[in-house]
């Protein structure tokens, strides 16, 4: 039987200013672990993503992330007191109950990416 185990799966995430982008996600809590040739290498724990310094308008309306955590009052609290919405002008939604039994909210990055940060709920 060969071995089809899966690693890891990481997302290209576009930036329109890739300075302000890595600002941003090292301000919610990523840590950058390398950046060289238009890629910057995030990770929180064991989630993982690519910044990349590439954008086109559809692509950056159209790009969702959705990040699945244990404490979603925690991680939007956390955003919430860094001032990260004003800081950056990007919208953080209130976190609410969702038909498909999580709670989430929204955070747009500053290149309109929108990330749904949920939690289970049994």
């Amino acid at each position: 039987m060969p071995n089809l185990r899966v690693v890891e799966v990481k997302a290209f995430v576009p930036a329109k200013d890739f300075a302000l982008s890595k600002l941003f996600y090292r301000d919610i809590g990523f840590t950058l672990a390398s950046d060289g040739d238009g890629i910057a290498y995030f990770h929180h724990e064991a989630a993982s993503f690519l910044l990349q310094d590439y954008f086109t308008e559809d692509l950056g309306k159209s790009f969702m992330m959705h990040m699945l955590v244990e404490d979603v009052d925690a991680w939007h609290k956390t955003i919430e007191d860094a001032g990260i919405a004003g800081k950056y002008g990007v919208k953080l939604g209130a976190i609410e109950l969702q038909p498909w039994r999580m709670r989430d909210f929204v955070l747009f990055d500053p290149s309109g990416v929108l990330w749904r940060i949920a939690q289970n709920v049994n």
